[in-house]
């Protein structure tokens, strides 16, 4: 019997599906309605089988005009070159399949890994599980920010509202009760006291049963869902598809011109044809967007395991981009951890807590009553698990009367309280009264201003002393200069009662203890971090909901904030118009006191400026923010699943330090993408030199077309892949970040890609040519062969780095080293086993192998000399 659930009570709800809402399931029962009901996500679409996937590299329009010039071989009696030419065809088919696989598996365990979670109870345990395992049955909490992660009843609901404009089309979010309905038809937005998947929590909190998971929530059965990973091609991979149509027409073009000068000329019509086809193939770059996508998905992957996840891949190479990065102070450049600083007491200020308790004589006892004190005077405490539960201001206090020998579960247990007059904005301020062997001790903490007002004497060297004013002033001085050091300062008093009486009673005629002085520490790690963003021409910005003095303490302390740099709060935010923003937004390094709302203006001024922004969000009211830049980085530990799905990516560790590494890896990345383009590029030139000069010149053909189809589709893509995964050069900080919208082919590259593909062509030449001279038109062939073989192995060194090679070490990318011996050996073996007959090559003598090894060795050499002449 099925039962509709927003008719009934939530009582009946839980009885029906068998649960609790305190407890919840047991681990054992979960796991059993797994199995049963499946795994809480929507189908996928069937993902492409291996041999879909093989299928598919045969689409490639030059690969089809390959197939076509093998049909044409066997039907014109040609069986050797058919086969060969079917064999690197179905070869290259596999490589480029085994590419597709690893690109799609690298962006399958991306998916995963920002797969959300939920909060549940589960065998009375509050537990975060991955939202594909929720069951029916399960009692999951709701937060703002929080997407709903199934269908479920709701049984508990404080002021919450739920977004469910991606189920209904609804913009205005949905105020949730938990009465039942009367009705039993009701469209989804009437249903108040349900929450669908997929919705969001735009307000408030809740709890609620699920009662549907999958494919059998109301999102599954309309099959609709945002998914959260943007596979959509980037702009680069965009535009080098582009540039391969043009290449195309270009090079079909000159295969054309080269096949009807050869007819001209009287060369056979059959092997002009087969020369053309081969050329168009090999000069046509169509591995270049396979590579471009392994690329960057070696990046992804490498990026994860230093904290930051990729979730839309265009990400990556706007990365290298980054100009300007704003971010969040608390948790991100600080470690998001109250830590007590400096401690005022006894008439002495104690910077180094750690020292303290080493030094001797009565001061101890005057620290340790302060800690003591304050300690009780807090709602927080650490758990029977070492977890710090509370306000993070009063973890502080418990943590550094810890550290003193201070066991707040002891004191507490000694002094137990029985009464309390809670914090207040108006008092500010908070008091406690416990029991103690004497009778009553009150203690009041809070704004030292206030509480030392209500003080009318002073805690010293064990006794107690009037305070006069200028006790007071003295106090209130050291107050001010805790604050300038950006602390946050609160003052402990006490006194001791005979009996309780009234809560007015409470805070007057108290004796002043002490001072507490408390700061969010920055990371240790973020100081070098700033540094190196200053150097690569990267201006950090920070943006906080804080106090301006903390900030800017931190900013300077960080290095973030200079002499000379602005430094406004929210409220002079709001008095520039966007105008005045845009012309002054390159002088402030910080803001203080901004909303979310406030980051969205900010961002767009530093585009409006050119910049390419990368901004950091946890919030839900930091999702606009986050798409508005460039970059949208949320935080993995505290951030909101809204912020989280409105980002390009995740930091998991919530540290600046990881942006900045993600930075560098985006800039690698990038580099290494123009490194294989280099390559292949300049390869490919190379052997429509050879062919084209051979042509007009009217000599023998260099190179059979099999020769040509064997280097490309095989020999050139071991070594186009090690330089996608070339290790960062010394220097990748070092530059200014590169324009947005710069051509891939910037700063010379096209003359490189064309004069060294020259020289690779003319090297050949005159290695073929030598071989004429000397032997027959097979070993001139072999010689042509091998040359252009280890002329593009030697070029892929060049392209390596823009310094020597010699300094950033001939192996220190391994994948080169074993890519330019596979390469070698794939030569060796159409030269040295029986496939050299059908390949019409032989085996060279050492004196051509001498010969084919200096021609080869010299790209080498020239491009290094070039190098030495070039260093700054």
């Amino acid at each position: 019997m099925t039962i509709i659930y927003w008719n009934q009570e939530y009582k009946d709800v839980e009885e029906y599906l068998k649960t609790d809402i305190i407890k919840g399931l047991s681990n054992e029962e979960a796991q059993k309605r797994l199995r049963e009901y499946g795994y809480n996500q929507l189908k996928e679409q069937n993902k492409k089988s291996l041999f879909l996937m093989f299928l598919d590299q045969f689409k490639d329009f030059m690969v089809l005009i390959l197939l076509a010039a093998t049909i044409i071989s066997l039907l014109l009696g040609e069986v050797t070159d058919a086969v060969i030419m079917i064999v690197v065809v179905v070869l290259n088919g596999i490589l480029g399949m085994l590419q597709e696989n690893r690109a799609e598996k690298s962006l399958e365990a991306l998916k995963k890994l920002t797969s959300p979670t939920a909060r549940v109870i589960r065998s009375g345990r509050v537990v975060d599980i991955p939202t594909s395992q929720l069951v029916p049955g399960d009692i999951v909490y709701l937060e703002a920010g929080n997407f709903v992660p199934a269908d479920g009843r709701l049984f508990e609901a404080t002021n919450l509202r739920i977004d469910e404009s991606a189920l209904t089309g609804e913009s205005v979010p949905v105020d949730k009760d938990i009465k039942a309905l009367k009705a039993e038809e009701l469209p989804l937005g009437d249903r108040i006291n349900m929450a669908y998947m997929g919705t969001v929590v735009a307000y408030g909190r809740g709890r609620m049963i699920v009662t549907d998971t999958g494919m059998n929530t109301e999102m599954g059965k309309i099959a609709e869902f945002i998914d959260s990973q943007d596979t959509a091609a980037t702009p680069l991979q965009r535009r080098l598809e582009e540039l391969g149509k043009y290449l195309g027409v270009g090079v079909l073009l000159i295969c054309f011109i080269i096949f009807i000068t050869g007819i001209l000329s009287r060369r056979p019509v059959f092997d002009m044809f087969m020369t053309a086809v081969s050329l168009a193939v090999a000069a046509i770059p169509e591995g270049l967007p396979a590579i471009v996508t392994i690329t960057l998905a070696i990046g992804v992957q490498k990026m994860i395991k230093k904290k930051a996840i990729i979730r839309k891949l265009p990400a990556v190479e706007t990365l290298g981009s980054a100009s300007v990065i704003c971010t969040d102070k608390t948790g991100t450049l600080t470690q998001n951890r109250m830590t007590v600083m400096k401690l005022y007491t006894n008439d002495k200020v104690y910077s180094d807590i750690n020292a303290i308790f080493k030094s001797e004589g009565s001061t101890d006892n005057e620290v340790k009553f302060l800690l003591e004190c304050a300690a009780l005077c807090t709602d927080a405490f650490i758990d029977e698990d070492g977890r710090e539960i509370g306000d993070p201001t009063e973890v502080a206090i418990v943590m550094a009367a810890k550290s003193a020998g201070i066991r707040k579960q002891d004191i507490e247990e000694a002094k137990p309280r029985v009464d309390e007059v809670p914090f207040d904005s108006d008092r500010k301020m908070m008091t406690t009264v416990h029991r103690d062997e004497k009778g009553y001790k009150v203690i009041t903490k809070g704004a030292p201003d206030n509480v030392i007002d209500r003080c009318t004497s002073l805690y010293l060297n064990g006794d107690i002393l009037p305070l006069d004013d200028s006790i007071k002033e003295k106090i209130k001085a050291v107050n001010e200069e805790m604050a300038k050091g950006a602390l946050r300062v609160l003052a402990v008093a006490y006194k001791d009662l005979d009996d309780i009486g009234s809560h007015g009673e409470f805070e007057c005629d108290l004796t002043f203890i002490g001072l507490i002085g408390m700061i969010d520490p920055p990371r240790e790690e973020v100081k070098e971090s700033v540094r190196l963003c200053k150097k690569a021409g990267i201006k950090p910005v920070m943006i906080t909901g804080d106090h301006l003095v903390t900030a800017v303490a931190i900013g300077k302390e960080l290095g973030i904030y200079k002499a000379g740099d602005e430094a406004v709060t929210g409220v002079q935010l709001n008095e520039l118009t966007d105008e005045e923003l845009d012309k002054q937004v390159k002088d402030i390094s910080v803001y203080a006191r901004v909303s979310p709302e406030h980051k969205v203006r900010i961002v767009k001024a530093w585009q409006n400026n050119g910049a390419v922004v990368a901004m950091t969000g946890d919030g839900v009211n930091d999702a606009p923010a986050l798409k508005q830049a460039d970059i949208g980085a949320a935080m993995g530990m505290t951030g909101t699943d809204v912020a989280k799905g409105a980002a390009d990516m995740i930091l998991t560790d919530d540290n600046f330090a990881t942006i900045v590494s993600a930075v560098q890896e985006g800039r690698t990345i990038y580099e290494n993408i123009r490194k294989s383009i280099h390559f292949l590029l300049s390869c490919n030139v190379g052997e429509i030199v050879v062919i084209f000069v051979a042509v007009m010149l009217g000599m023998p053909m260099p190179l059979k077309p099999i020769h040509i189809l064997w280097i490309n589709l095989l020999t050139d893509s071991f070594p186009a892949l090690a330089l996608g995964v070339e290790p960062p050069a010394p220097d990748v900080m070092d530059k200014k970040p590169r324009p947005k919208g710069e051509s891939i082919f910037a700063h010379g590259l096209w003359w490189k890609i064309t004069l060294q593909g020259i020289l690779i062509g003319l090297l050949t030449l005159v290695a073929f040519r030598l071989g004429l001279m000397k032997k027959n038109l097979i070993t001139a062939r072999t010689m042509a062969f091998s040359t252009l073989v280890l002329t593009q192995l030697f070029q892929a060194l060049n392209v390596r780095a823009e310094a020597s090679l010699l300094k950033i070490g001939v192996f220190s990318n391994r994948y080169m080293t074993y890519s330019i011996i596979l390469s070698a050996v794939l030569m060796f073996i159409v030269i040295l086993t029986p496939l050299r007959t059908y390949f019409g090559v032989s085996v060279l003598n050492a004196t051509d192998w001498g010969i084919v090894f200096i021609l080869s060795l010299s790209i080498l050499i020239i491009t290094e000399v070039i190098k030495y002449f070039k260093k700054p």
